[in-house]
Formats: structure tokens, C-alpha cells, sequence
């Protein structure tokens, strides 16, 4: 069986977006290796155990950092899960998350849109039982 093991995020600095997806959205930071002087190998994921993970790549090229944060085109790029809706969304909004709408019922959950540290759109969703 195949699995979706990284994505990559193109970030403006690695410190920064450390910060903001491990203090801001409660990621794990799996792995922050130095390549080179310029270049690091930066993991984070939601749950360490399961799902994919975001490589943190630092733009290197104007057309690079031009995408930062519109990767998608303004879409939404990401799905995060929550066990618990009200106790994390809560966690985020004390920490300044950017959330572009009040939370809403659909048919398959509870669901909000937040904007990370670069603009890049995520659902937040607690989904129904099956």
C-alpha cells in the first residue's frame, strides 16, 4: 500500500515557521537537520504517528518566495483533523490563528477555514461519526 508521506510548504524563514506550526497549531517538530549554510531539513506534523507530515522548505529563488503563502492559488490547500473541535479550535484562537469565518455544521462535521502564518488556507474539521 502507498501513503502520502510529506508535502512542502515553502516558508520565508525556518525559525518562524518552526514557531508558528509547533507554538501556534501544536505540530511536532520531527527533524532539523543543516544541509548546508543556507538550506536546513525542517519536519513538522500534527501527529507524529500518523499522516502526513510538511517539509518546511525555505524559498531559495524570487519565484520561490512570489508563492509563498499562494501555493494553491487562495484554495484551500491543507485538511486538519481534530478529535475535539471546541478544545482546539479554542487553543488556536488564544493563540492568534487567522480564522477567515465562524465555525460551521456540514453534513460530514464541524468545520472552520484558518489561514496559517503565510496565508495558506486550511479546513479545520471534526468529523461526524460514520
Amino acid at each position: 500500500m502507498n501513503t502520502l508521506g510529506m508535502i512542502a510548504l515553502v516558508v520565508d524563514d525556518y525559525d518562524s515557521a518552526i514557531a508558528h506550526y509547533v507554538n501556534d497549531l501544536a505540530f511536532t517538530l520531527l527533524e532539523d537537520k543543516v544541509m548546508t549554510p543556507e538550506k536546513r531539513w525542517v519536519v513538522v506534523a500534527p501527529d507524529p504517528n500518523n499522516g502526513a507530515a510538511l517539509l518546511l522548505a525555505k524559498a531559495a529563488s524570487p519565484e520561490q518566495t512570489a508563492a509563498i503563502g499562494n501555493q494553491t492559488g487562495g484554495r484551500v490547500m491543507f485538511f486538519l483533523y481534530t478529535d475535539n473541535f471546541d478544545r482546539d479550535y479554542a487553543r488556536m484562537a488564544e493563540h492568534n490563528v487567522s480564522f477567515t469565518e465562524e465555525p460551521r455544521l456540514e453534513d460530514f462535521g464541524k468545520v472552520v477555514v484558518f489561514a496559517d502564518k503565510y496565508g495558506n488556507k486550511w479546513d479545520f474539521i471534526e468529523r461526524k461519526e460514520q
